[in-house]
């Protein structure tokens, strides 16, 4: 049985080598290609047809959503999985959107990162735990929040709120801790969570959310 033929995409030396160590160790897949930039990577990838892509979000000279729209041009048949340290639900929904067929954080790859390649490899569809355990909650807590009005914003604490607020009467970040005496990083923390546990995905978002709560009067 033929080995799933895999390139690499990092622009990081070091993590390459680590990824094809852990690659070929499995009996089944044999790394036939490196690039640390996406030019390269496209150029290559035309040249030798890997089944999969391993490919980094982040690269010096095109992202990743560039590079994985031309491989789905000219390699439809070969698969794109994402390793990335992105865990923004934004940047997983726009690499599926132009054609990758997994997204899997560096922190948790490991053995993971076999199983992805299989999955990819095979037509499949691969999302990291950590973010599909995530996803599911965040469609929860949207379909709460339409239909039942105020029950999410009744979970969120009144500092989680007040933070709110203030994001949406156009406070930045250092603005914000100034006021509640806390660090810029904390309020960053904040946003995020507040994202999260909202469903939401951007500040503006907040922004409407805040307004039809009630929460800018005065």
């Amino acid at each position: 049985m033929p080995k799933l033929r895999i390139f690499l995409v990092d622009d990081h030396p070091i993590v390459r080598k680590g990824l094809k160590a852990l690659i070929e160790e499995q009996s089944d897949m044999e790394v036939i290609g490196e690039a640390g930039d996406g030019k390269t990577a496209l150029m290559q990838s035309k040249e030798l047809h890997p089944d999969v892509i391993i490919l980094d979000f982040t690269l010096p000279d095109m992202s990743g959503l560039q590079v994985v729209e031309r491989v789905k041009q000219e390699c439809p048949n070969t698969n794109v999985l994402v390793l990335t340290i992105h865990e923004a639900s934004g940047y997983l929904r726009q690499m599926f959107q132009v054609g990758a067929s997994g997204y899997l954080l560096k922190r948790t790859a490991g053995e993971e990162l076999t199983q992805a390649v299989r999955i990819v490899a095979g037509g499949g569809a691969y999302l990291d735990p950590t973010l599909a355990g995530r996803m599911v909650s965040t469609l929860v807590h949207q379909r709460v929040s339409k239909g039942k009005g105020q029950i999410v914003g009744s979970k969120l604490s009144e500092r989680e709120k007040e933070v709110l607020r203030l994001i949406a009467l156009g406070y930045s970040n250092k603005e914000i801790a100034v006021q509640l005496d806390l660090s810029a990083k904390t309020i960053e923390t904040y946003k995020a969570r507040l994202i999260e546990k909202l469903g939401l995905n951007s500040r503006s978002e907040l922004v409407r959310y805040a307004l039809n709560q009630g929460w800018l009067q005065d």
